[in-house]
């Protein structure tokens, strides 16, 4: 039975019952990031494999398979987050890894733009950011719950901007929607993370049903890195 790490943390609890609380806070939020981070490490991996291979630069790139490679972590993303009651813990792990390899297809495409130097460059100060926004939204006492639907409708702004962009080819609009990511996609980085830590809290999630929602909040963190590590290379690289 799920513990109630609610009723646990309260003001009221003894010392030992917030000493539980904290306990498995950490180990839940632990997983999450090992998570994250994986898909992220097998994301980079695939992506510079890919772009170290002219036959495979050349396959995937040249034909219709990158555009498979591009929509089909979304098709993925879907099916866990719709199918997430149903599907196995194992089966939202294999989700995953499946996720990120194929999101890894289509990042390679980065290494051809832009040099080394400046990849790994923004990925630092990508890392750094991401650092910080996660440690604020995890420690601060402040509700963050009300910058969601903000976020959400800057997010939705970011899209539509970027598909017009793909007609109008405008280097300002890319500047304006690069800016306004990067605020985006730092401000959901601490809404997620609180929102992560404060479902663990009220739920008490523990066994399979707390691996699928570790790695669910994983994919969580990883998209918001990934974008915010875009937006920032459109700001601060120079293409090739």
């Amino acid at each position: 039975m799920a513990t109630n790490y609610r009723n646990l943390g309260a003001a009221t609890s003894t010392t030992a019952d917030r000493a539980v609380v904290d306990e498995g806070l950490r180990s839940y939020m632990l997983r999450v990031y090992n998570y994250m981070g994986s898909g992220l490490a097998l994301s980079g991996i695939v992506a510079l494999l890919i772009a170290r291979s002219d036959a495979a630069i050349q396959f995937i790139f040249g034909s219709g398979l990158g555009m498979i490679a591009m929509f089909a972590p979304l098709g993925l993303l879907l099916i866990m987050s719709f199918g997430f009651q149903k599907l196995s813990a194992t089966a939202i792990q294999a989700m995953y890894w499946a996720f990120t390899g194929l999101m890894g297809v289509s990042m390679a495409s980065v290494f051809l733009v832009y040099s080394m130097g400046d990849v790994a460059r923004v990925f630092f100060i990508t890392a750094a950011t991401f650092g910080a926004m996660s440690l604020f939204g995890y420690t601060t006492k402040r509700d963050l719950s009300g910058w969601g639907s903000f976020l959400f409708m800057g997010l939705i702004g970011i899209v539509i901007a970027a598909i017009v962009n793909i007609f109008l080819g405008s280097a300002m609009l890319t500047f304006v929607i690069s800016v306004i990511g990067v605020l985006v996609f730092t401000g959901l980085t601490a809404y997620d993370t609180q929102r992560i830590k404060s479902e663990f809290i009220a739920y008490g999630m523990e066994g399979a049903a707390a691996t699928k929602s570790a790695v669910m909040g994983a994919v969580s963190l990883y998209l918001n890195f990934v974008n915010l590590f875009y937006m920032l290379l459109a700001l601060l690289g120079n293409r090739e």
